[in-house]
């Protein structure tokens, strides 16, 4: 996750949610196309005390829009349900939604260990039981890789989710999230993206393009990721459709991917 600290004037408003947890130029950084690796920036932590839950604000912002996307596939009494979480950030999400999703055990985890204790911090204050605590994952291996049996087991998952991953690492991530989702979801089960993307070559509004194209000056393999030109090719391959779009705050999209035919 990042904060808005130091955002240039250039990014738009609409904009802002992304740099929370996208701006990552102030920073010479760099990392292995290999693992999914997103650094932590100014986000804040209470008492600014190590290990304390941190906060995004952005986070606070989008939870509700995306919970009442959500709402819409995810229900909320019937039989007990499991969602991964991929890149949980700080922890924030992952409890929200599984305080509205009470029949839905939530497991959240991270490439990036500052922020392990961030979420586990947001688990245990939550008082929830159908919260797992955070594993580490990178989602660029193989799901049997990551040595946790509940979530590696071949089509054991009803859903998974995740938010604001896929422009700020390598497209390595993205193929990994896709390739993944495709063997751990059961038959019809739903993955669900959350970000700004492209569509048929085009980035719409103009503080989004501003946005793709300050990625990719800063690191040729960010970028918003195309839906028709990559997306649905990437997911068709691994067995998924898109069946939702949906329009959300601040130019976003909540997509929904089954595994199987629509």
């Amino acid at each position: 996750m990042y904060g808005t600290k130091g955002t240039p004037n250039i990014i738009a408003e609409e904009t802002a949610a992304h740099m929370e947890k996208s701006f990552i130029f102030a920073l010479s950084l760099s990392f292995s196309v290999n693992c999914c690796h997103i650094p932590s920036l100014s986000v804040m932590s209470e008492g600014g005390v190590p290990g304390a839950k941190q906060h995004s604000s952005a986070c606070e912002r989008n939870k509700d829009p995306i919970l009442q996307a959500l709402s819409r596939f995810i229900p909320t009494d019937g039989p007990q349900t499991t969602c991964l979480e991929i890149s949980s950030g700080t922890g924030q999400h992952v409890v929200h939604f599984a305080r509205h999703f009470p029949r839905t055990i939530w497991q959240p985890s991270e490439y990036d260990e500052t922020l392990m204790s961030s979420i586990s911090a947001y688990v245990a204050d939550s008082g929830l039981s159908n919260v797992r605590p955070p594993v580490g994952i990178d989602v660029t291996e193989d799901h049997g890789k990551w040595g946790h049996l509940d979530t590696t087991r071949p089509h054991s998952l009803d859903y998974i989710f995740n938010s604001n991953m896929m422009h700020i690492t390598p497209y390595a991530c993205t193929e990994g999230l896709f390739v993944n989702s495709g063997k751990l979801l059961k038959p019809n089960g739903l993955l669900f993206t959350y970000g700004p993307y492209a569509t048929d070559g085009s980035i719409t509004p103009e503080s989004n393009r501003r946005f793709d194209a300050m990625l990719r000056h800063e690191n040729r393999e960010f970028g918003l990721r195309d839906l028709q030109g990559q997306l649905i090719p990437l997911a068709a391959r691994n067995g998924l459709s898109l069946v939702e779009t949906i329009d959300l705050p601040a130019n976003n999209k909540l997509l929904v991917w089954k595994n199987g035919p629509v």
